[in-house]
Protein backbone atom coordinates (compact mmCIF):
# COMPACT_ATOMS: atom_id res chain seq x y z
CA UNK A 1 0.00 0.00 0.00
CA UNK A 2 1.54 3.45 -1.32
CA UNK A 3 0.46 6.92 -0.09
CA UNK A 4 0.48 9.94 -2.53
CA UNK A 5 0.31 13.49 -1.32
CA UNK A 6 -2.71 14.89 -3.31
CA UNK A 7 -1.85 17.78 -5.71
CA UNK A 8 -1.71 21.20 -3.52
CA UNK A 9 -2.12 19.43 0.13
CA UNK A 10 0.84 20.24 1.48
CA UNK A 11 -0.27 23.63 1.69
CA UNK A 12 -3.35 23.24 3.21
CA UNK A 13 -2.28 20.30 5.70
CA UNK A 14 -2.31 22.64 9.19
CA UNK A 15 -5.62 23.97 8.14
CA UNK A 16 -7.31 21.05 7.45
CA UNK A 17 -5.73 18.80 10.58
CA UNK A 18 -8.28 18.29 13.27
CA UNK A 19 -5.89 17.00 15.79
CA UNK A 20 -3.82 19.78 17.62
CA UNK A 21 -3.29 17.76 20.97
CA UNK A 22 -0.32 17.33 22.53
CA UNK A 23 0.54 13.56 23.75
CA UNK A 24 -2.29 10.97 22.80
CA UNK A 25 -2.20 8.33 25.66
CA UNK A 26 -1.59 5.02 24.67
CA UNK A 27 -4.68 2.91 24.77
CA UNK A 28 -5.31 -0.51 24.13
CA UNK A 29 -9.20 -1.11 23.20
CA UNK A 30 -11.58 -3.71 22.46
CA UNK A 31 -15.17 -3.60 20.15
CA UNK A 32 -17.75 -4.72 22.18
CA UNK A 33 -21.41 -5.91 21.12
CA UNK A 34 -24.17 -5.25 23.68
CA UNK A 35 -26.85 -7.11 21.84
CA UNK A 36 -27.23 -10.24 24.07
CA UNK A 37 -30.47 -11.48 25.55
CA UNK A 38 -31.33 -14.84 27.01
CA UNK A 39 -35.29 -15.96 27.24
CA UNK A 40 -36.68 -16.99 30.55
CA UNK A 41 -36.61 -20.74 29.32
CA UNK A 42 -32.84 -20.67 28.45
CA UNK A 43 -33.41 -22.11 25.09
CA UNK A 44 -33.17 -19.13 22.67
CA UNK A 45 -31.56 -15.67 22.61
CA UNK A 46 -31.03 -12.31 20.61
CA UNK A 47 -27.79 -13.21 18.49
CA UNK A 48 -27.57 -16.37 20.38
CA UNK A 49 -29.86 -18.46 18.45
CA UNK A 50 -31.12 -21.73 19.96
CA UNK A 51 -29.24 -22.64 22.83
CA UNK A 52 -28.49 -26.06 23.90
CA UNK A 53 -26.80 -24.93 27.40
CA UNK A 54 -25.56 -28.42 28.93
CA UNK A 55 -23.92 -28.94 25.12
CA UNK A 56 -22.57 -25.62 25.60
CA UNK A 57 -23.67 -24.57 21.97
CA UNK A 58 -25.64 -22.36 20.14
CA UNK A 59 -26.85 -22.03 16.74
CA UNK A 60 -25.69 -19.05 16.13
CA UNK A 61 -22.51 -19.11 17.09
CA UNK A 62 -18.92 -21.22 16.40
CA UNK A 63 -17.92 -20.94 20.66
CA UNK A 64 -19.76 -21.20 23.88
CA UNK A 65 -18.84 -18.20 26.09
CA UNK A 66 -17.20 -20.17 29.31
CA UNK A 67 -19.66 -18.10 32.02
CA UNK A 68 -22.53 -19.36 29.62
CA UNK A 69 -25.13 -17.34 27.17
CA UNK A 70 -25.83 -13.72 28.73
CA UNK A 71 -27.87 -10.91 29.01
CA UNK A 72 -25.91 -7.75 28.00
CA UNK A 73 -28.69 -5.57 29.93
CA UNK A 74 -27.32 -7.56 33.23
CA UNK A 75 -25.12 -4.66 34.74
CA UNK A 76 -23.20 -7.54 37.00
CA UNK A 77 -22.59 -9.10 33.48
CA UNK A 78 -21.55 -5.79 32.36
CA UNK A 79 -19.04 -4.87 35.14
CA UNK A 80 -17.64 -8.46 35.82
CA UNK A 81 -16.60 -7.86 31.53
CA UNK A 82 -15.49 -4.88 32.46
CA UNK A 83 -13.21 -6.45 35.66
CA UNK A 84 -11.79 -8.93 33.58
CA UNK A 85 -10.86 -6.76 30.25
CA UNK A 86 -9.46 -4.27 32.51
CA UNK A 87 -7.29 -6.83 34.48
CA UNK A 88 -5.82 -8.48 31.20
CA UNK A 89 -4.42 -5.03 30.25
CA UNK A 90 -7.61 -3.84 27.70
CA UNK A 91 -8.10 0.14 28.51
CA UNK A 92 -11.59 0.60 27.15
CA UNK A 93 -14.50 -0.58 24.95
CA UNK A 94 -15.27 0.47 21.48
CA UNK A 95 -19.32 0.04 21.42
CA UNK A 96 -21.79 -0.95 18.71
CA UNK A 97 -23.79 1.37 18.00
CA UNK A 98 -26.59 1.35 15.75
CA UNK A 99 -28.44 4.69 16.29
CA UNK A 100 -31.03 5.83 18.49
CA UNK A 101 -34.15 3.90 17.75
CA UNK A 102 -33.56 0.56 15.80
CA UNK A 103 -35.80 -2.69 15.00
CA UNK A 104 -33.05 -4.79 15.36
CA UNK A 105 -30.90 -3.34 18.24
CA UNK A 106 -30.90 -2.59 21.89
CA UNK A 107 -27.44 -1.21 21.56
CA UNK A 108 -28.74 2.96 22.60
CA UNK A 109 -30.00 1.66 25.71
CA UNK A 110 -26.92 -0.67 26.80
CA UNK A 111 -24.76 2.73 26.60
CA UNK A 112 -25.60 4.53 30.34
CA UNK A 113 -25.18 0.73 31.24
CA UNK A 114 -21.98 0.43 30.36
CA UNK A 115 -20.46 3.85 31.34
CA UNK A 116 -22.05 3.45 34.50
CA UNK A 117 -19.88 0.58 35.29
CA UNK A 118 -17.56 1.88 33.05
CA UNK A 119 -17.35 5.19 35.33
CA UNK A 120 -17.36 2.88 38.54
CA UNK A 121 -14.03 0.97 37.48
CA UNK A 122 -11.96 3.53 36.11
CA UNK A 123 -12.31 2.24 32.69
CA UNK A 124 -13.19 3.61 29.32
CA UNK A 125 -16.36 3.17 26.87
CA UNK A 126 -16.14 5.32 23.01
CA UNK A 127 -19.19 4.18 20.78
CA UNK A 128 -18.76 2.32 17.46
CA UNK A 129 -21.32 4.62 14.99
CA UNK A 130 -22.45 1.57 12.58
CA UNK A 131 -24.63 2.93 10.49
CA UNK A 132 -26.69 6.14 8.99
CA UNK A 133 -29.93 5.18 7.45
CA UNK A 134 -31.90 7.35 4.80
CA UNK A 135 -30.78 8.76 1.89
CA UNK A 136 -28.96 11.79 0.52
CA UNK A 137 -30.34 15.00 2.07
CA UNK A 138 -32.01 13.89 4.95
CA UNK A 139 -29.22 10.89 5.43
CA UNK A 140 -26.63 14.15 5.81
CA UNK A 141 -29.20 15.60 8.40
CA UNK A 142 -29.46 12.57 10.22
CA UNK A 143 -25.97 12.34 10.79
CA UNK A 144 -25.17 15.61 12.14
CA UNK A 145 -28.25 15.00 14.64
CA UNK A 146 -26.53 11.58 15.69
CA UNK A 147 -23.50 13.19 15.87
CA UNK A 148 -24.52 15.71 18.32
CA UNK A 149 -26.70 12.85 20.38
CA UNK A 150 -23.57 10.89 20.50
CA UNK A 151 -20.95 13.61 21.60
CA UNK A 152 -23.66 15.42 24.25
CA UNK A 153 -25.71 12.85 25.88
CA UNK A 154 -22.57 10.23 26.10
CA UNK A 155 -19.91 11.96 24.98
CA UNK A 156 -19.76 13.97 28.32
CA UNK A 157 -19.82 11.28 30.65
CA UNK A 158 -16.06 10.76 32.55
CA UNK A 159 -16.22 7.05 31.66
CA UNK A 160 -16.39 8.37 27.92
CA UNK A 161 -12.81 7.89 25.91
CA UNK A 162 -11.31 11.64 25.46
CA UNK A 163 -8.00 12.62 24.02
CA UNK A 164 -7.52 16.59 24.97
CA UNK A 165 -11.45 16.59 26.27
CA UNK A 166 -12.46 15.81 22.85
CA UNK A 167 -14.99 12.57 23.05
CA UNK A 168 -13.64 10.29 20.55
CA UNK A 169 -16.34 8.02 18.03
CA UNK A 170 -14.94 5.26 16.18
CA UNK A 171 -16.90 5.29 12.74
CA UNK A 172 -17.46 1.87 11.00
CA UNK A 173 -16.68 1.28 7.38
CA UNK A 174 -20.50 1.03 6.76
CA UNK A 175 -20.97 4.52 7.48
CA UNK A 176 -18.44 5.94 4.91
CA UNK A 177 -19.89 3.16 2.49
CA UNK A 178 -23.41 5.07 2.80
CA UNK A 179 -22.09 8.45 2.99
CA UNK A 180 -19.81 7.91 0.10
CA UNK A 181 -20.61 11.41 -1.27
CA UNK A 182 -21.77 13.14 1.48
CA UNK A 183 -20.18 16.34 2.50
CA UNK A 184 -18.44 15.33 5.55
CA UNK A 185 -16.58 18.90 5.83
CA UNK A 186 -20.00 20.16 6.54
CA UNK A 187 -21.25 17.81 8.59
CA UNK A 188 -18.65 17.73 10.92
CA UNK A 189 -18.90 21.76 11.40
CA UNK A 190 -22.41 21.59 11.76
CA UNK A 191 -22.36 19.12 14.41
CA UNK A 192 -19.08 20.55 15.98
CA UNK A 193 -21.05 24.01 16.22
CA UNK A 194 -23.62 22.15 17.74
CA UNK A 195 -22.19 20.16 20.05
CA UNK A 196 -18.62 21.33 21.17
CA UNK A 197 -15.09 19.52 19.31
CA UNK A 198 -15.52 16.07 19.20
CA UNK A 199 -13.02 13.46 17.37
CA UNK A 200 -13.96 11.12 14.72
CA UNK A 201 -11.56 7.74 13.48
CA UNK A 202 -12.86 6.41 10.84
CA UNK A 203 -12.19 2.87 9.38
CA UNK A 204 -10.09 3.21 6.29
CA UNK A 205 -6.50 3.74 5.71
CA UNK A 206 -6.89 5.95 2.51
CA UNK A 207 -5.68 9.45 1.83
CA UNK A 208 -9.21 11.37 1.66
CA UNK A 209 -10.41 10.01 5.17
CA UNK A 210 -6.73 10.74 6.57
CA UNK A 211 -7.67 14.28 5.22
CA UNK A 212 -11.05 14.41 7.26
CA UNK A 213 -11.26 12.61 9.71
CA UNK A 214 -9.35 12.53 13.38
CA UNK A 215 -7.70 9.45 13.10
CA UNK A 216 -7.56 5.91 11.09
CA UNK A 217 -8.41 2.35 11.93
CA UNK A 218 -9.66 -0.88 10.28
CA UNK A 219 -12.34 -3.25 12.07
CA UNK A 220 -11.64 -6.43 9.89
CA UNK A 221 -8.54 -7.68 9.09
CA UNK A 222 -9.61 -11.25 8.20
CA UNK A 223 -9.81 -10.78 4.31
CA UNK A 224 -5.95 -10.89 4.39
CA UNK A 225 -5.45 -13.99 6.89
CA UNK A 226 -6.81 -16.72 4.85
CA UNK A 227 -4.99 -19.64 4.09
CA UNK A 228 -2.37 -17.57 5.43
CA UNK A 229 1.06 -18.96 7.57
CA UNK A 230 2.12 -17.25 10.34
CA UNK A 231 5.52 -16.04 8.49
CA UNK A 232 3.19 -14.71 5.81
CA UNK A 233 0.82 -13.22 8.11
CA UNK A 234 4.07 -11.31 9.82
CA UNK A 235 4.93 -9.91 6.48
CA UNK A 236 1.45 -8.79 5.46
CA UNK A 237 0.99 -7.30 8.65
CA UNK A 238 4.02 -5.07 8.91
CA UNK A 239 3.57 -3.50 5.55
CA UNK A 240 0.18 -3.23 6.02
CA UNK A 241 0.15 -1.92 10.09
CA UNK A 242 3.46 0.17 9.13
CA UNK A 243 1.46 1.78 6.07
CA UNK A 244 -1.26 3.01 8.03
CA UNK A 245 0.60 4.26 10.78
CA UNK A 246 2.81 6.18 8.56
CA UNK A 247 -0.27 7.76 6.74
CA UNK A 248 -1.66 8.90 10.63
CA UNK A 249 1.40 10.26 11.26
CA UNK A 250 1.62 11.96 8.17
CA UNK A 251 -1.64 13.65 8.27
CA UNK A 252 -1.60 14.38 12.49
CA UNK A 253 -3.91 12.03 12.99
CA UNK A 254 -4.38 9.31 15.59
CA UNK A 255 -3.35 6.15 14.48
CA UNK A 256 -4.58 2.45 15.22
CA UNK A 257 -3.31 -0.85 14.68
CA UNK A 258 -5.71 -3.95 14.85
CA UNK A 259 -5.38 -7.22 16.22
CA UNK A 260 -7.71 -10.42 15.68
CA UNK A 261 -7.36 -13.70 17.28
CA UNK A 262 -9.05 -15.81 14.50
CA UNK A 263 -12.39 -15.54 12.46
CA UNK A 264 -14.91 -17.61 11.91
CA UNK A 265 -19.01 -16.42 10.81
CA UNK A 266 -19.74 -20.01 9.05
CA UNK A 267 -22.84 -19.89 10.82
CA UNK A 268 -23.88 -16.59 10.11
CA UNK A 269 -23.22 -16.26 6.60
CA UNK A 270 -23.06 -18.83 3.92
CA UNK A 271 -20.42 -20.13 3.07
CA UNK A 272 -18.67 -17.45 5.25
CA UNK A 273 -15.05 -17.12 5.82
CA UNK A 274 -12.62 -18.92 8.45
CA UNK A 275 -9.34 -17.77 9.90
CA UNK A 276 -7.67 -20.24 12.08
CA UNK A 277 -6.45 -19.09 15.46
CA UNK A 278 -3.34 -21.35 14.90
CA UNK A 279 -3.80 -22.13 18.49
CA UNK A 280 -3.13 -18.61 19.67
CA UNK A 281 0.03 -17.95 16.93
CA UNK A 282 -2.52 -15.63 14.85
CA UNK A 283 -2.55 -13.42 17.70
CA UNK A 284 0.53 -13.98 18.71
CA UNK A 285 1.91 -12.35 15.02
CA UNK A 286 -0.58 -9.35 14.97
CA UNK A 287 0.29 -8.14 18.05
CA UNK A 288 4.06 -8.26 17.55
CA UNK A 289 3.97 -6.68 14.30
CA UNK A 290 1.16 -4.10 15.76
CA UNK A 291 3.93 -3.01 18.66
CA UNK A 292 6.61 -3.18 15.89
CA UNK A 293 4.44 -0.38 14.28
CA UNK A 294 4.44 1.84 16.94
CA UNK A 295 0.69 3.08 17.00
CA UNK A 296 -0.79 5.33 19.14
CA UNK A 297 -3.33 2.96 19.81
CA UNK A 298 -3.98 -1.01 19.54
CA UNK A 299 -7.92 -1.85 19.18
CA UNK A 300 -9.28 -5.87 19.30
CA UNK A 301 -11.34 -6.69 17.15
CA UNK A 302 -13.14 -8.36 19.13
CA UNK A 303 -14.14 -8.54 22.92
CA UNK A 304 -17.60 -10.22 22.05
CA UNK A 305 -18.37 -10.96 18.88
CA UNK A 306 -19.29 -14.44 19.16
CA UNK A 307 -20.91 -14.00 15.61
CA UNK A 308 -18.09 -14.01 13.71
CA UNK A 309 -15.94 -15.89 15.90
CA UNK A 310 -13.24 -13.02 16.76
CA UNK A 311 -13.81 -12.86 20.68
CA UNK A 312 -11.15 -13.48 23.11
CA UNK A 313 -13.95 -13.34 26.02
CA UNK A 314 -12.92 -16.68 27.47
CA UNK A 315 -14.96 -19.86 25.71
CA UNK A 316 -15.65 -23.37 26.88
CA UNK A 317 -13.11 -24.45 23.64
CA UNK A 318 -10.17 -21.80 24.57
CA UNK A 319 -10.72 -20.74 27.96
CA UNK A 320 -8.82 -17.54 29.04
CA UNK A 321 -6.11 -18.49 26.62
CA UNK A 322 -6.85 -15.05 24.68
CA UNK A 323 -6.83 -12.84 27.47
CA UNK A 324 -3.61 -13.65 29.01
CA UNK A 325 -2.12 -13.21 25.38
CA UNK A 326 -3.53 -9.78 25.39
CA UNK A 327 -2.45 -9.66 29.33
CA UNK A 328 1.37 -10.25 27.93
CA UNK A 329 1.01 -8.43 24.89
CA UNK A 330 -1.17 -5.07 26.18
CA UNK A 331 1.36 -5.01 29.29
CA UNK A 332 4.25 -4.60 26.45
CA UNK A 333 2.14 -1.91 24.43
CA UNK A 334 1.27 0.06 27.42
CA UNK A 335 4.62 0.56 28.66
CA UNK A 336 6.21 2.55 25.63
CA UNK A 337 6.35 6.07 25.73
CA UNK A 338 3.71 7.67 23.79
CA UNK A 339 4.38 9.15 20.85
CA UNK A 340 5.61 12.78 21.22
CA UNK A 341 3.68 15.65 19.33
CA UNK A 342 6.88 16.65 17.07
CA UNK A 343 7.20 12.90 15.71
CA UNK A 344 3.94 12.96 13.96
CA UNK A 345 5.13 16.32 11.65
CA UNK A 346 5.35 14.77 7.88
Amino acid sequence: MKFKLLPGLALVLSATTLMGQGVVPRQVLAFYYPWYSVDRAGTNGKHWGAINAPAHQTSATAQYPARGVYNSMDPAVVRSQIQLAQSNGITGFIVSWFGRVSEQERNDASVPVLLQCADELHFKISIYWEQEPGSAARRNAHAVDDLVYLATQFGTNDAFLKVDGKPVIFVYERVLTQMRNAPWQEILSEARARAGPFLLIADKYEVEHARLFSGLHRYNISWAMVGKTPGEIRAWAAQYDGDGVKLARLYHRISCVTVIPGYNDTKLRKPGRIVDRQDGQLYRVLWEEAIRANPDWVVITSWNEWLEGTEIEPSVEDGDKYLKLTAEYAGQFTKLPPVEPDALDP
